[in-house]
This record gives structure tokens, sequence and C-alpha cells, in this order.
């Protein structure tokens, strides 16, 4: 089991409601920041995807904090249509890299959250400071204003999603040229399927060196 802690922060419309994962090393490699889905329709920091999403960063060696927006659980203010929630996330932000600097900060958000971490993405790139990647799933093309990604954004979508409709996804992606991932049979809420969101998280975060020294030991062995 990975270690947790509960924390709580001050955000622009009050405090905020937050859990940091730690990786089971003492020394992350980065930091993650996972948003949840939508507030009104009960989405919260301990939804079953965001949580598969903390703990896949987890095991990745990233230490990982998530919130709860506002109004929901013990965070206070009232839902601001994302707008102010992408100010909140920022505000995690500048406090976990306060906390850890130095570390590339990965972007995850499931539904309501992909448009919360694509406008915050978008912020921080347009400040120098861009996200290290970002991982999106269940993305609310269509029902929200989705900023561009960047090209190596791993998305993840259920066939049979009909929040978010597949098409809408595709739609929106299509101009930027970004493949995304299909769970076959997945729903919105990926009912049984949770462990594709970690098998193909965990399969394309490898970085560049992580494969070098991968063949480097396999040239070894030879």
């Amino acid at each position: 089991m990975n270690k947790n802690e509960k924390f709580t922060l001050a955000g622009n419309a009050g405090l905020m409601e937050g859990q940091i994962d730690h990786p089971k090393h003492d020394t992350p490699v980065g930091i993650a920041l996972v948003a949840h889905p939508h507030p009104l329709y009960g989405g919260t920091m301990d939804n079953k995807v965001a949580v598969t999403l903390a703990r896949t960063f987890a095991s990745l060696g990233y230490v990982v904090a998530r919130i709860n927006f506002r109004g929901v659980g013990a965070s206070e203010g009232v839902h601001d249509h994302g707008h102010g929630e992408t100010d909140d996330m920022a505000i995690l932000h500048a406090w976990m890299t306060e906390k850890y600097p130095g570390l590339p900060v990965a972007l995850g958000g499931f539904s309501f959250g992909t448009f919360v971490q694509s406008k915050l993405a978008q912020r921080l790139a347009a400040a120098g400071t861009p996200a290290e990647r970002l991982v999106l799933v269940g993305s609310a093309a269509k029902k929200w204003d989705m900023a561009d990604i960047p090209a190596d954004t791993i998305l993840i979508h259920g066939e049979n999603d009909d929040t978010i409709p597949l098409i809408d996804v595709l739609d929106w992606l299509r101009p930027q040229d970004i493949p995304v991932i299909v769970i076959p049979g997945a729903d919105h809420f990926f009912h049984r399927k949770l462990q594709h969101i970690k098998n193909w998280v965990t399969q394309l975060w490898r970085r560049p060196s992580d494969v070098a020294d991968t063949e480097t030991d396999t040239a070894a062995a030879d």
C-alpha cells in the first residue's frame, strides 16, 4: 500500500480539502496532480477513476496530489464552471512545486477534470513551465471548451460512453491529429474496466532513458 496523507490548502474561495499519495520509494521522480469529475454530479477526489489515476502515478514513482473541488466534501466555496477550479489547481501546482522543487509535473484528469487540466496545461505552457505530460480519461469534448493539448497526451475513452460520446472526442482530436485509446465495452465510468487505465498509462509512460537502460541491461546480459 502506498502511503497517503490528508491536507488542507487555502484556495481563492476558501480552504480546499486534499490528499497526497506517496510513492513506495522515498524519493519521488515527479509530481502528479489529479482532477476529479463534475462536482454537481457526484464527482469527488475519491471517484474510482481519479483514485486509479492517483495510484497509477504513485506506482510510477510520482508523489500525487488531488483536491476536492469547490463545494465538495470539506472544500469551501461553490462550483465555478471550471474557471475557479482551474485557479485552485494552479494553487495546488504552486504548493506542490514548492514542497518538491525541481521535479517535473504531470497532470491527470477524468471527465470534467480533463477540462480543468487542459486549461491548467495551457496556462502553465504560457508561463514557460509546461507540464511534463497529460493523462486524460473520458475527455470532456463538447461538454466544455477543452483547450488544445500536447501531442504526447495519453487519452483513454470508453467505447460505450454515453455521457461524452466517442465521436465528440474524435471530432475534438481530429484537427490536432492526436490518437485516443478506446477501451471496448467500457462506459463513462469504466465499470469493471479500471485495470485498462492503469495498464495503458503504465505501458505508455516509459521514458526514453528507461528504454535505453533496459536495452543496456539486455545487452549486458547477452
